[in-house]
């Protein structure tokens, strides 16, 4: 369906990035929370292994 293109150490820090996304954004009480689900996108893609904005570019970090 579609290829890994994001390596082990990003996927990493991706889904620890994401993470702290979502509880700035949604689980505290900063405003506004809409921004908070931005956080959802580097999770999802930190762990498929996969990034759609790098298929343009041909970028591969998956070694």
């Amino acid at each position: 369906m579609f290829c890994i293109n994001v390596g082990k150490f990003e996927r990493l820090i991706r889904v620890l990035a994401g993470f702290v996304i979502l509880y700035i954004g949604v689980l505290s009480q900063v405003e506004p929370k809409f921004w908070g689900y931005i956080g959802f996108i580097p999770i999802i893609t930190g762990v498929l292994g996969w990034c759609p904005v790098y298929l343009p570019f041909k970028i591969n970090t998956n070694k």
